[in-house]
């Protein structure tokens, strides 16, 4: 019991040694990239270093959630790398201690960081998320004069549209230049046009000073100018005009209340009242908007139960466009003939009616429907983006919820990814396992992402988008526990090398070198005879093969499937040249070492390679005579 106690101590000072410095790599790491997306709105606003602090503090904070389960599959896999690298694993389950007593101890601790984790995002973030997002709004309206676009009006000013053509980033001059100066009113706008300008604040950072070249400006002087035909204006040519803008450049934080109704910054308990509320809202708008298509747009009787309505038909539609076009010609024909009789709708036939109109009554009445249809369609399309975009902010919302429990459940997966890879592959350091890591979260990322996105546009349910990549690492999790409880050799590199030489047919090569120390000499008559057995054995089964032809092939691989004896004598002439390779690799005769690199290494059932069979037999054959020759001429007869 004390040795256990001693073992889990051991553990856990290994994996918190490690996690403390992955957590701070990973956190630095994504607030790297979240720098790199917001890098535009902090360089050359000259904010002060504690806006800075803030600022990262409060990014920091909303990266946590992210960058933890990155550190804990980081330092499970290094730790246990580095434990199974230094044989300590070995040890333990030589010990009698099974993998999973051994994680035990780190699987309570990680499982204590998620619940850390979980609450974490349900309570500081959305803090953390609503003072980032006041910062974010705050900085876009800190010097306007970097956020001038290209080729667009820019109204970040306020009573002047401001039109850049071009602009130089590094000089901050502006070249073709369209402004409307709206400030004594729309009646009195000043239009300018320079070709080239620039934009600066004032050492107080309450105004703006615009300093225009080259250009001409046009001034209404009636202030009711826009009610008269002949407009008197004033034109002004320049080369260098100035103008101050009353506009507050210090850094000041917007309002609250701008961001926090986004989803980011709402608790669970918000998230789940704020989705049944859209729901209700959204839902009920449905069905005022269907009830109102029904009865005003295609003219169907309201019904007063939702489960009463019926779909939209062609043949509707059609009668809808029949009763209007009875009702105007009814009251065309009664006009035209200054009658009051009344037609009956039963015996009014629409299309007789039309016929028997002029062309010209025949265009209104075209026109006139064309115009209601366009009308119609503008108004369905419009409910239709109002319904889409409730739908897109109770998805949004759905995948903040779900989130919360997933990126918190990230943390156990990741573990019982990392901790058993890492027992296996038993590679320590920051080199190859950081390197499987980061393939690891990358593959998470991409996953998380990508059906995020769709399920954020509704092209999948929210649970399954957010779920996927937790239903994808799990089994991976799963299997690797159990592999490496099982010391399973699934990461083993030269299992996997020797299956593809196998699947290939790339045999190893035979490499033998002069020893160093030899206890028995060869027994060189023995191998004599050995090598004349070998030669005659390889010339009677090269004999018997079929030839190398379609049919000889066919025929020897019907032998191979159909015949319930083993290939015997195959095997023996294996047997007999590996005998003879290990006796004569004692010898210290350098020609017999060269020699015997020359023999081959077969195959006794593969019937694949057919022709290097009989390649191989007459190799064996050729190098067996020129052993046994070099022996008999140069060892035994000189004995």
């Amino acid at each position: 019991m004390k040795l256990i106690k001693r073992l889990d101590l051991f553990i856990l000072k290994n994996f918190l040694t490690l996690f403390a410095g992955t957590f701070c790599i990973s956190l630095f790491v994504v607030m790297m990239q979240f720098l790199w997306k917001w890098i535009n709105e902090l360089i050359g606003k000259g904010l002060s270093f504690d806006v800075y602090v803030e600022f990262f503090f409060y990014a920091a904070e909303t990266l946590v959630p992210l960058a933890l389960p990155l550190a804990i599959l980081l330092a499970s896999l290094i730790s246990f790398g580095n434990i199974g690298e230094r044989l300590e694993l070995l040890a333990i389950k030589a010990a009698g201690i099974s993998l999973i007593r051994t994680l035990m101890p780190l699987i309570i601790l990680v499982s204590l960081l998620s619940l850390g984790s979980f609450h974490f995002q349900n309570k500081i973030v959305p803090e953390a998320q609503q003072k980032l997002l006041q910062m974010i709004t705050s900085l876009k309206m800190k010097s306007p004069e970097l956020d001038i676009p290209e080729g667009v009006f820019y109204d970040g000013i306020e009573n002047i549209n401001l039109y850049v053509k071009h602009k130089n980033e590094d000089t901050g001059m502006l070249y073709d230049v369209i402004i409307y100066n709206m400030q004594d009113g729309v009646n009195r706008a000043h239009i300018i046009l320079a070709d080239s300008a620039r934009l600066e604040t004032t050492s107080d950072k309450m105004h703006l000073l615009l300093a225009l070249y080259q250009g001409e400006q046009f001034e209404n002087l009636s202030s009711n100018a826009l009610q008269t035909r002949n407009v008197p204006y004033r034109r002004e040519t320049f080369v260098e005009k100035h103008f101050i803008i009353d506009f507050d450049t210090n850094f000041n934080l917007a309002d609250q209340e701008e961001v926090s109704g986004r989803a980011q910054t709402k608790t669970m308990k918000q998230l789940t009242h704020d989705i049944d509320s859209m729901e209700n809202y959204y839902d009920s708008l449905s069905v005022i908007f269907h009830d109102n298509m029904q009865r005003y747009t295609l003219n169907i009787p309201h019904k007063t139960r939702i489960s009463d309505y019926d779909s939209i038909t062609i043949a509707q539609m059609r009668d809808s466009v029949r009763k209007r076009l009875e009702k105007e010609e009814k009251a065309y024909l009664s006009n035209k003939a200054k009658t009051a009789i009344i037609i009956p709708s039963s015996s009014v036939n629409v299309d007789s009616l039309y016929s028997k109109t002029d062309s010209q009554h025949k265009q209104r009445i075209i026109m006139s429907a064309l115009q209601k249809a366009g009308f119609q369609e503008m108004d369905a399309n419009s409910k239709a983006d109002v319904i889409e975009y409730g739908n897109k902010q109770i998805r949004l919302h759905q995948i903040q919820f779900w989130q919360k429990i997933t990126m918190a459940l990230a943390c156990l997966i990741f573990f019982f990814v990392g901790a058993p890879l890492g027992a296996i592959i038993r590679k320590g350091g920051l080199g190859f396992p950081v390197v499987v890591a980061v393939i690891i979260f990358i593959a998470y990322y991409m996953i998380d992402t990508g059906a995020m996105k769709v399920s954020r546009e509704g092209g999948m349910p929210v649970w399954l988008g957010i779920w996927l990549s937790t239903l994808v690492m799990a089994p991976l999790g799963i299997f690797l526990t159990i592999k490496s409880n099982n010391d399973s050799t699934v990461f083993n590199i030269d299992a996997y090398t020797n299956l593809w030489k196998k699947l290939l047919g790339i045999r190893p090569k035979r490499n033998i070198t002069r020893k160093e120390v030899i206890i028995h000499d060869p027994d060189y008559a023995d191998m004599h005879a050995t090598l004349g057995q070998l030669i005659t054995t390889s010339r009677e089964y090269l004999g018997a093969l079929p030839r190398s032809t379609f049919f000889g092939y066919m025929a020897y691989i019907f032998r191979f499937w159909f015949s319930k004896r083993e290939d015997m004598q195959a095997e023996g002439i294996y047997q007999i040249t590996e005998y003879i390779v290990e006796v004569l690799s004692n010898s210290k005769d350098r020609q017999v070492l060269r020699l015997l690199n020359g023999y081959p290494v077969m195959e006794t059932r593969d019937f694949r390679f057919y022709r290097r069979r009989r390649k191989d037999l007459r190799t064996i054959i050729k190098y067996s005579e020129t052993i046994d020759n070099h022996i008999v001429t140069n060892i035994l007869n000189n004995q």
